[in-house]
């Protein structure tokens, strides 16, 4: 019995041992297999090659990325389909793959990193085909010329609705702090009103005040006198403000008797007598009764409202030189309001101005308000286009358009086609060529026959001073060329003028071809610099025929 329990429960455990190491080998062991649809295309087609991936459910899985099927082509990378079966997943990857050149390609394997660990996949042997064509059936035509296209337009109601928004902006401002109604405060309404009505107010405020109470009298003949001498000034046109008690009484007698003043002389006697009274308070430190202050006060009121009706009627002559002061008035203020919004306009463009300065620096922000035609040319919306055959692949700011090349009788047994396509600038050295060249011989390219022949044709054209480096030039998909650069002093084509600038000689070949690349621009032009840097990494050129 007890030997029967002890065998039972070696199987159990041998059970629960294999099923445990069972789950541990399938965590550990992932499987990576490929698979394609097709091994033949024609030039052109696709195929569909698939990576599967078995792992554990908690494994960190990463497929490749980007064009690392080279020499094939990556059309599109296909989102992953996932299986999960108990705590397996079972991870499917399709890529879309193309090429463009008949011939046999080696599909290259491709790295699978699962937690950290590289896996690969199969290489396999692609072969694509040219597409047959029948001649006799089929009719050849020349190539179609190329066709102007007009830039595209399609962001202007960016710059519109940028436009808009700044106009917006500055107008709001301008009507906030310049054009806007601003409520009147107490002061300036009160400046408002006419000399008559503003001095009874501001006697009534005096009448409220507590100067009296606080023995304050010099403050409140101060004041007192102050507001009719103002009165007087304003509504009687004489010099009160400046003038002594003395000279103010007899400038009042004065137009009393030419009849400019209808007052009687106790008023002006009346008044004669406060304002010396002010005099010894200010003055002389002298302290009246409150009664008197107070009656005073009462008296002056009296005698502006007795001047006030003691003034003539204001002839028609008056009534429109006044119209005319007060119109005057108004376009002094319709000035000083065009005034300020026009300091203020240019007080947000000089701040802009500055930003945009400080921000990307003088010479970007003078050549984008003032135009700079690489740097349209660098921001402008580039091409991507092949050329000739063997085709170069080259993405440029325009297109380059076929030059019509006619061999010299002496090259014509070295040379069967020269296929030349360039662009030139308007403006500057700037200039683009691109040139498959073909030949009646099987033979390797003498790129230093081509420098030479190079350096040869541009001093024919009136270039000086060439300087000369050379390197190794290797495109992205690895395909290595020559590259010669410098300096030198180039001619403006329709002028004798020298100017010094750079450029930038690429060669690439093979059997019976050679390709080259050719670029100038100004010397110091930091945009056309831009320029060159980008095409240059976007080149792209077959050699093979």
């Amino acid at each position: 019995m007890k030997n029967d329990r002890t065998l039972v429960q070696r199987v159990v455990f041998l059970c629960l041992f294999f099923a445990f190491a069972s789950h541990v080998f399938s965590q550990i062991s992932p499987i990576v297999s490929s698979e394609v649809d097709t091994t033949y295309i024609k030039i052109g087609e696709q195929i569909k090659f698939k990576i599967i991936v078995e792992a554990d459910s908690m494994a960190q899985v990463i497929f490749p990325e980007g064009q690392t099927f080279s020499p094939l082509e990556t059309v599109e990378a296909f989102a992953t389909d996932t299986t999960r079966k108990k705590d397996r997943l079972t991870l499917a990857k399709t890529y879309a793959l193309t090429q463009f050149d008949s011939g046999s390609y080696k599909l290259p394997t491709q790295r699978i990193e699962i937690n950290g660990q590289g896996f690969f996949t199969d290489s396999l042997q692609i072969n694509v085909a040219t597409v047959q064509v029948d001649t006799l059936a089929q009719k050849m035509f020349d190539i179609k010329p190329l066709i102007e296209v007009e830039k595209s337009y399609s962001d202007w109601w960016k710059w519109v609705l940028g436009i808009l928004i700044t106009l917006l902006i500055v107008g709001g401002l301008l009507y906030w702090f310049v054009f806007r109604r601003k409520a009147l405060t107490e002061e300036e309404k009160e400046a408002l009103l006419p000399p008559y009505d503003r001095a009874l107010m501001e006697l009534k405020k005096l009448e409220n005040s507590k100067y009296l109470i606080h023995d304050e009298y010099k403050q409140y003949y101060s004041e007192l006198t102050d507001i009719v001498r103002s009165y007087l000034e304003e509504d009687v046109n004489v010099t009160a403000l400046e003038s002594t008690t003395d000279q103010l009484i007899n400038k009042l007698e004065l137009m009393t008797d030419a009849g400019e003043l209808e007052l009687d002389k106790d008023t002006i006697s009346q008044f004669k007598r406060i304002l010396q009274t002010a005099d010894l308070v200010k003055f002389a430190k002298s302290k009246p009764e409150t009664s008197v202050a107070e009656q005073d006060r009462k008296s002056i009121e009296q005698i502006v409202i007795k001047t006030h009706d003691a003034l003539p009627e204001p002839t028609e002559e008056e009534l429109m030189q006044q119209a005319e002061y007060q119109e005057e008035l108004e376009r002094k203020k319709q000035k000083k309001k065009l005034i300020v919004a026009a300091a203020g306009f240019a007080g947000i463009l000089l701040l802009s101005a500055a930003s945009a300065i400080g921000y990307y620096g003088w010479e970007y922000s003078k050549d984008t308000l003032l135009g700079h035609p690489t740097k349209e040319l660098l921001e402008s919306e580039w091409v991507s286009s092949s050329y000739g055959y063997p085709p170069i692949i080259l993405e440029t700011p325009e297109v380059l358009k076929r030059q019509n090349v006619k061999l010299p009788a002496e090259l014509k047994e070295s040379i069967k086609e020269i296929q030349a396509f360039e662009y030139r600038s308007a403006i500057g050295l700037f200039t683009v060529g691109a040139t498959s060249i073909s030949m009646t011989q099987l033979e390797e390219p003498k790129f230093d026959l081509a420098i030479e022949q190079m350096i040869k044709n541009l001093e024919k054209m009136g270039a000086k001073n060439i300087i000369t480096k050379e390197e190794e030039f290797v495109t992205i998909s690895g395909v290595k060329g020559a590259k010669v650069f410098g300096s030198g002093k180039f001619p403006i084509p329709d002028s004798n003028e020298l100017l010094r600038g750079k450029y930038t000689l690429i060669l690439f070949g093979g059997k019976g071809f050679q390709q080259n690349i050719m670029i100038t621009w100004l010397d110091g032009d930091t945009y056309a610099e831009q320029i060159v840097d980008k095409m240059l990494t976007t080149l792209e050129v077959k050699t093979e025929i």
